[in-house]
């Protein structure tokens, strides 16, 4: 079981870098949204000063794709560092093992299915909407799908960072975790 878990942990190790790039697009498209609603604001009140329409649809659009993006992006990178929501009074009262056992469950039983019963039903959307090449109906607005593909995308990110959670959880339960970072020798305290 222990040789199962070291694989997995690579695994894992691979899985947290790709979610920690994740975590800088995210940050990079949230200093963009900033930029573009900044725009967006300035724009408008100085439009209605001088009388000119300096605003578009198609900006405000584009800080409502960047906030969607930067919430399904950011997903997996907030699973990584455990920063989601989590109000649970039980759990803080709990050893490192137990909260091993409920963040493992948890995982099995709740967030790799949802993942994947999202990709399922999202997808015939997607393609419809590719199908249909689906754009705004406001006026200078942008294309819908390749946005609806992020749905998938993310979704499929966000999986893939439960099952290297999943890993860590099931090293803790193994006492892995307390090997050394290439999992081959055991970590001593002093």
């Amino acid at each position: 079981m222990r040789a199962i878990v070291r694989f997995l942990l690579k695994i894992s190790r691979w899985i947290d870098a790709f979610s920690e790039i994740l975590g800088w697009i995210t940050l990079g498209l949230t200093l963009i949204m900033v930029a573009v609603g900044a725009y967006n604001a300035i724009t408008r009140y100085l439009g209605q000063f001088i009388g000119i329409n300096l605003s578009s649809n198609l900006y405000i659009e584009v800080q409502w794709y960047l906030f969607s993006l930067i919430f399904l992006l950011g997903a997996a990178y907030v699973l990584k560092h455990d920063n989601h929501v989590r109000v649970d009074i039980v759990y803080n009262q709990l050893s490192r093992k137990g909260k091993a056992w409920v963040d493992l469950l948890g995982g099995l039983l709740f967030l790799l299915p949802m993942c994947a019963l999202v990709i399922y039903f999202s997808y015939p959307a997607v393609v419809n909407s590719w199908q249909v090449l689906e754009m705004s109906s406001d006026p200078s607005g942008l294309p819908r799908y390749p946005l609806k593909t992020m749905i998938l995308v993310s979704f499929f990110f966000l999986g893939l960072q439960g099952i290297s959670q999943i890993a860590k959880q099931l090293a803790v339960l193994t006492d892995v975790d307390t090997l050394s970072p290439d999992a081959t020798t055991e970590v001593t305290d002093g």
